[in-house]
């Protein structure tokens, strides 16, 4: 049984192909563009054919944004709501109530209470006095931190440690893995060796690991390292002793800065659920570290990724792996931690679990978010590319498609109800098609009707610019709630920047309909033409860290 490679290959492996494809894996690289294009294409086809059919077409695709606006700013308010009331939560409190699960059961069954969660956190309390041997100590948990750097300076990673230092959960209990790369210089190790001093004593441990270039059956990115450094951590693990089955591990760019509270509700959840092994925890990314010193474009573009993975929280069944997240060790150490092949392995390994564990895997919200930055450059035009190659690299999660499509159709390879996956397989392709084809058949599918049949036009086809700027006009109720939900978020301004600074954080959402098109359509299509055209991204292009001074 092929997983996708030429080489054939243990029907149990997690892997990706490097290399040559079979003809299986290839039609489910090709099927994400090939629906993209396909669905724009349709537009000239169906408009030239019959305008009626494509107005109706067209009409049909843009009511349904429409509702997808309407529920995305539903999502949005009740997402940030939440967000707001589980950062307000005493979570190293909420761990000190089971160390006395019975007693405080007792005290608070009967309570009532507004705070986020209370009502989960007495039956939690419940079940746990009622078992205890069943559930681990607080006091057992231990924390390993592994945050991948590259060439970043010293004011991009100091902050991103400090923050771990001042969690709410001791960093005495706290191993913390610098994983850098050999690539990067002299002068990565000589900064991981001068926070490894500032550090150390801070620490259980503070390890240094250096992964080497040039390493076989791997690309050159952020997944290979993190594994090399995953695999070092389970090897002092096991030298000092410590219970696997009691390690959280979790992973930072350089620039991700917890939430005080972080450690500690992750440390909650993985007490309270049973099946804890089988789970991974995602807390929500906001770019927002350095969101008053980026220009126009990329401040849109960091709070709408903000707003999104803010939505997802709102929407459980769609919460995937994305750049920082915690997963067990033991889970990590059975599935050889995370992928060496692909340059989205933080996505991609919501997949690799999945299909590790047969299907009984999921991703817990953690409701608190991690800093990171948005992408500045040396110069505006810097900036500019530099933003589009980051969306670029995200947006070829695409590839997943493949790698999901070609064990759905393998019962063998499947391990899981063919209804369970076929669901996923859907909306892991619906969300790429839609990514790449809907802004530019919104912004401009009005027209084409009118314009491919200017000899015939209807009544339909004649009004449809107009129906559709109403359409897109009742759409905007979502943009408004982006505007003042976006104005909440913001770090306080800092001293340096005038008032005006602030006016600019309300007018510059007018670019919006530009750079959907321009960044997030358009990077959805290089991804998936590249996938289509076999010309693999296989080399992690890292987006650089600039600190403004």
């Amino acid at each position: 049984m092929s997983d996708g490679s030429v080489r054939e290959k243990d029907p149990n492996d997690l892997e990706l192909p490097l290399g040559k494809r079979t003809k299986l894996y290839r039609v489910f690289e090709i099927l994400p563009g090939f629906l993209s294009y396909g669905m724009i294409i349709l537009l000239f086809l169906l408009s030239w054919l019959s305008p009626t059919v494509g107005s109706i077409y067209l009409l049909a695709i843009i009511t349904m944004t429409l509702v997808k606006a309407i529920g995305i700013a539903v999502r949005t308010l009740q997402g940030y709501n939440g967000l707001q009331s589980a950062m307000k939560v005493d979570w190293h409190q909420r761990l000190m109530d089971l160390e006395a699960a019975h007693e405080k059961y007792e005290e608070l069954r009967e309570a009532k209470s507004e705070e986020f969660g209370f009502l989960e956190h007495v039956d939690n309390l419940r079940r746990v006095s009622a078992n205890e041997k069943a559930y681990p100590k607080s006091k057992e948990i231990i924390h390993a931190v592994i945050m991948t750097a590259y060439n970043e300076e010293l004011e991009t990673m100091r902050p991103s440690i400090e923050a771990v230092v001042n969690q709410t959960f001791s960093a005495s209990r706290v191993i913390f893995v610098l994983a850098y790369e050999e690539r990067g210089g002299k002068e990565i190790e000589q900064r991981a060796k001068q926070l490894k001093k500032e550090f150390e004593q801070k620490f259980y441990s503070f390890l240094l690991v250096k992964h080497p270039d040039g390493l076989k059956r791997e690309i050159k990115g952020k997944g290979p390292n993190l594994t090399y450094a995953g695999k070092e951590l389970a090897i002092f693990v096991q030298k000092k002793k410590i219970r696997e089955e009691r390690v959280i591990v979790t992973s930072l760019d350089a620039d991700n800065r917890m939430s005080p509270s972080y450690l500690d509700y992750v440390t909650y959840e993985f007490i309270t659920h049973e099946n804890r092994d089988k789970l991974s925890y995602q807390p929500v990314a906001v770019f927002t570290n350095n969101i008053w010193d980026a220009p126009a474009v990329m401040r849109v573009i960091a709070m709408s990724n903000s707003f999104f993975n803010v939505i997802n929280t709102m929407r459980p069944h769609l919460v995937r792996n994305f750049a920082s997240h915690s997963q067990p060790l033991t889970a990590l150490i059975g599935m050889d931690f995370w992928s060496k092949k692909t340059i989205v392995e933080d996505g991609h390994q919501y997949w690799r679990s999945l299909f590790y564990f047969k299907g009984d895997y999921d991703v817990i919200s953690i409701r608190v978010p991690i800093y990171q930055d948005a992408v500045i450059g040396e110069n505006l035009w810097d900036g500019l590319k530099a933003q589009f190659v980051q969306l670029r690299r995200w947006d070829y999660g695409a590839s997943d498609v493949a790698y999901v499509g070609v064990r759905l159709v393998d019962k063998k390879r499947r391990k899981m109800p063919f209804v369970k996956l076929w669901t996923r397989f859907w909306r892991l392709v619906d969300s790429h098609v839609t990514l790449a084809a809907m802004s530019p058949i919104v912004a401009f599918g009005g027209w084409v009707p009118m314009l491919l049949n200017n000899a015939s036009r209807t009544v339909v086809v004649y009004n449809l610019p107009k129906t559709v700027s109403i359409i897109q006009t009742f759409a905007t109720v979502g943009l408004f709630v982006t505007i003042l939900l976006s104005l909440r978020m913001l770090p306080p301004r800092p001293k340096k920047y005038k008032k005006s600074r602030s006016v600019m954080m309300v007018v510059q959402w007018v670019l919006s309909p530009v750079i959907a098109v321009i960044y997030n359509s358009m990077a959805a299509f290089y991804a998936q033409t590249r996938l289509m055209l076999g010309l693999y991204m296989e080399k992690f292009d890292v987006t650089k860290k600039i600190v403004k001074k």
